[in-house]
């Protein structure tokens, strides 16, 4: 090592192997590092250097050990044996070469992450290149710092699958969905997923960058609002304060057409009944009278009061009548054969709507299983 001899006195040597102060041995051991990294080395000289490493690295004092990772955290000089060594050491010594080093297999990183610590897996997570492999293990099992660094890492090769785990674990997070949000590149199944979670702003940068129709983008966060209302109907269907949920309904004006025909499409009816009362300032005895009422005018005239969508209602009167059908039959209408009947009245009747009105209706009803949807488009 001519070049590296020229570099460093003998002096220099014999003060990082044995020289008490730590201090002195960490300026000594940081002037090595730096001197090997930049100049060129044959085999032989390359060999010699990394036992000056080895060296260091089993050095007592922890400001040497992080002096080396330091310097070296980046350099292809480092090798895995002396790196793995080092990611065993404090945190001050092993962040470094976590989150830079490239002497580390997959199956290291994979390793680290699965060690558990919050900050190591952050560093992994920040990588310049996180492999495939590594970003999957990341998404199903780092904790949700590790994975919000993942995800705003556009330089980590996320498949899409692991973006859609990322999604099912933290799609309550809005820093993770804003993270995901922004990654250069996103399946449209991811982005789809997103703007149901996404605050305005992120929504709209879904939006613009990734050339999603802004009334695709209503649409689904329109659905995914109205069926978290309606699991929440759903949680709460032994309540006896209908009246006062439909009230906090229309406060968060959540009480809309759209809200009240999927509602309406589980069989809950007494929820229609107390909404078109709210709605159109009725009591709710006036209001069931009108929605029961055998003749044409009765539901007519309490949805045109609500205010409700007129091209909808003829889906709403084909509900009704499904509804007061079924339960003369002795059936469950909140099931599904009941959903199921009411998609096939909607198909059979063809309420006076246009087709697309149509398509409107079907899109907001929750998605029927595989066989009802395939129905449904034959008999189309």
């Amino acid at each position: 090592m001519t070049a590296y001899r020229a570099r460093l006195t003998e002096s220099d040597i014999r003060r990082l192997i044995k020289s008490d102060a730590e201090d002195e041995r960490a300026a000594v051991a940081h002037k090595l590092c730096r001197s090997i990294d930049r100049m060129p080395l044959d085999d032989a000289d390359r060999a010699a250097a990394q036992k000056i490493l080895a060296l260091m690295a089993a050095d007592a004092a922890e400001l040497v050990r992080r002096a080396l990772a330091v310097t070296l955290k980046a350099s292809d000089l480092m090798p895995r044996d002396i790196a793995r060594r080092l990611i065993a050491d404090a945190d001050s010594v092993a962040l470094p070469i976590i989150a830079s080093s490239p002497a580390f297999t997959d199956e290291d990183l994979i390793e680290i992450v699965r060690a558990g610590s919050a900050v190591r897996q952050n560093a992994v997570a920040a990588r310049p290149n996180v492999p495939r492999d590594v970003a999957t293990v990341l998404a199903a099992e780092g904790c949700e710092s590790a994975v919000r660094t993942l995800a705003a890492n556009d330089n980590a090769d996320i498949s899409e699958a692991a973006l859609g785990v990322v999604v099912d674990r933290f799609g309550q997070s809005a820093e993770v969905v804003a993270a995901v949000a922004y990654r250069q590149i996103l399946p449209l199944s991811i982005t789809e997923r997103l703007v149901a979670l996404a605050s305005d702003a992120v929504r709209e940068h879904l939006v613009t960058r990734h050339a999603l129709a802004p009334e695709v983008a209503i649409q689904f966060a329109d659905f995914a609002r109205e069926r978290a209302t309606i699991d929440l109907i759903d949680q709460a269907r032994v309540s006896n304060d209908l009246p006062a949920f439909v009230v906090g309904l229309r406060a968060r004006k959540a009480l809309n057409g759209s809200l009240l025909l999927r509602a309406l499409a589980r069989g809950q009816m007494a929820l229609f009944e107390h909404a078109l009362a709210e709605l159109a300032g009725t009591p709710h005895h006036r209001a069931w009278l009108m929605v029961h009422d055998a003749g044409p005018l009765g539901l007519k005239a309490i949805y045109d009061r609500a205010g409700l969508p007129p091209r909808l209602f003829q889906a709403f009167r084909a509900g009704v009548d499904t509804w007061r059908a079924l339960q003369a039959e002795g059936g469950d209408v909140g099931g599904d054969v009941f959903r199921q009947r009411m998609l096939e009245r909607f198909l059979s009747q063809r309420p006076n709507a246009a087709r697309e009105d149509l398509n409107y209706l079907m899109e907001r009803l929750d998605r029927a299983p595989k066989d009802e949807g395939e129905t449904a488009i034959h008999a189309a």
